[in-house]
């Protein structure tokens, strides 16, 4: 085991074990009076407290690919990486709006899914089934590139027999990974990644608050790493630079926009706000989560400590994506080495665990009661929604054994684009019931035809297609995030259609919500005296 950092290694292993150890264990956490229902094994029993919400949230969003790539995209490009800072800030008082109308409405209907919501306001199976296979398209790529953060990790530890070692041996670290995460997600669902993440952040704001306080101090000080980061970025043929130029603005400024209002459209962030247990709970994490915007910022200065550092200087084909793991190598001592790893490594099995339920739940109530089995009961969800969930773990885990690891990143990249496109079906339904349910289709259609389109057109060094997500705007001459042009597509076919469809007075699908669904608290007392609703699809 050349090259191997063993007192690493073992801090990192220990950790390891520990959550592995939570993780079956939170099965009896909070235990249900019946554990063969959706609504315990996918919402953890919609029981969660601020606290927990806070924590699941956190570990959902802030995932190990946030700590590897964020600082990396700052270590290549300079001020661009930033953008995920702008875009989290914007996210939470947007979010603020209409989650609360979420939380209620499907506290009150018992949906599970944003694609249930769908189907009970517009009535239209069309339109939830392309809002699920929108979910789960877009969650795919995302969970492999959780296991591309354990890989990076893996990689500075030295596990794995190297370069040379035959893909079995090279990958088996991996395997084990997956092995623990699918089998502790599968007996214990949404309860396990929500008693992990508190052992996940708490370690990530350990390893960020000493990193930006002891690495400084090794290196000579910050003005010592702005001047280093300055040289980089000053010097001539320089990939990045200290401020945004000024023919990037609109992309940076456009792409901050649309991926805050993409971020709560992924299912694994609304599964996350609707296993809260109670509105108010909803409205405070999104009045808390900016902390979690402070930690990215500091997080993201690791990108110019690397550059001071000289981590990958002269060396051509350095990947970028090992920059904060090889950073903490050199500067930590070993067994904090170990801690810093155990960090990145428990932040990507927080989110893929979430994501995999997510993606499961939507599968199982929006394509296998909807199509498959209208008739199947409570106990028959949960099993399959288990079973799909591991379908979703495999898929993720070939995807990053078979394909490259820039394709995993790209694919993530056009993931936030589709998961926009379903914006204006499931927010524009929280406030009105003016769209018309095909008018909404044909808008969703429109949006994924065109951004896709338009991503698959753009080339990079690394790849021939789906090399970047900016292209010029129409009308505008400016170059701006595709997502956010496909969603403006998607939004005035939308109402045009609509439009249209009401001057023909074409036929509505019934919406089984009520106005006052929308403000419904706590519910239990309130949700007795309710008149009975329809049952959720």
């Amino acid at each position: 085991m050349n090259g191997v950092n063993v007192p690493a290694l073992v801090v990192f292993l220990l950790f390891f074990a520990l959550v592995t150890v939570m993780g079956f264990l939170a099965s009896r956490w909070r235990r249900a009076d019946d554990a063969q229902h959706l609504d315990e094994w996918g919402l953890g029993g919609r029981s969660f407290g601020t606290w927990i919400t806070w924590f699941l949230l956190g570990g959902d969003l802030y995932t190990a690919y946030t700590f590897v790539a964020v600082p990396a995209a700052v270590y290549a490009t300079g001020a661009a990486g930033f953008f995920a800072v702008p875009y989290t800030i914007i996210a939470y008082p947007l979010v603020f709006l209409f989650l609360p109308r979420l939380w209620s409405v499907s506290r009150v209907h018992g949906y599970v899914t944003p694609a249930d919501f769908v189907r009970g306001r517009y009535g239209s199976r069309p339109l939830s089934l392309v809002v699920a296979l929108t979910g789960i398209l877009a969650t795919m790529p995302y969970i492999a590139l959780q296991l591309v953060g354990i890989q990076a990790v893996l990689d500075v530890l030295g596990v794995g027999g190297g370069e040379n070692a035959n893909w079995f041996v090279k990958d088996l670290p991996l395997f084990i990974a997956f092995g623990v995460l699918a089998a502790y997600t599968y007996s214990s669902g949404l309860r396990a990644p929500a008693l992990i993440a508190f052992v996940k952040d708490t370690l990530i704001y350990i390893v960020i608050i000493v990193a930006v306080i002891y690495i400084p101090m090794r290196l000579g000080g910050y003005g010592h790493i702005f001047d280093a980061v300055g040289e980089k970025f000053s010097a001539p043929k320089a990939a990045g630079s200290l401020t945004v130029p000024e023919n990037k603005q609109w992309t940076y400024a456009t792409l901050a926009l649309g991926s805050a209002m993409a971020l709560f459209m992924y299912p694994h962030s609304v599964t996350g706000v609707l296993a809260s247990k109670s509105r108010n709970t909803v409205r405070r994490n999104m009045a808390i989560m900016p902390a979690y915007s402070l930690m990215l910022g500091l997080l993201a200065l690791l990108g110019f400590m690397a550059i001071a550092a000289g981590v990958g200087k002269g060396d051509k084909k350095f990947n970028t994506q090992l920059s904060v793991p090889q950073l903490f190598e050199n500067m930590f001592p070993d067994w904090f080495t170990g801690v810093a790893f155990a960090a990145i490594g428990i932040g990507a099995l927080v989110p893929a665990a979430i994501m995999s339920i997510a993606a499961a739940n939507l599968f199982t109530r929006n394509v296998y009661k909807e199509y498959l089995k209208p008739t199947a009961t409570p106990a028959d969800e949960t099993r399959v929604a288990k079973l799909a969930s591991l379908l979703v773990k495999v898929g993720a885990l070939v995807f990053v054994l078979t394909m490259d690891k820039q394709a995993a990143i790209n694919l993530q990249l056009l993931g936030g684009l589709w998961i926009l496109q379903t914006f204006v079906s499931i927010v524009g339904g929280l406030f009105t019931r003016w769209f018309h349910h095909w008018a909404l289709f044909a808008g969703w259609a429109a949006g994924m035809v065109y951004g896709t389109w338009q991503a698959y057109g753009l080339a990079s060094p690394a790849t021939k297609h789906f090399g970047g997500n900016a292209t010029e705007i129409p009308g505008i001459g400016e170059l701006g995030y595709i997502g956010l042009t496909a969603f403006v597509l998607n939004l005035l076919v939308s109402v045009v259609l609509t439009v249209v469809l009401r001057a023909l007075k074409a036929p509505e699908s019934p919406d089984e919500t009520r106005p006052g669904d929308y403000s419904a608290e706590t519910g239990d007392e309130e949700l007795k005296n309710a008149p009975e609703p329809v049952a959720a699809h």
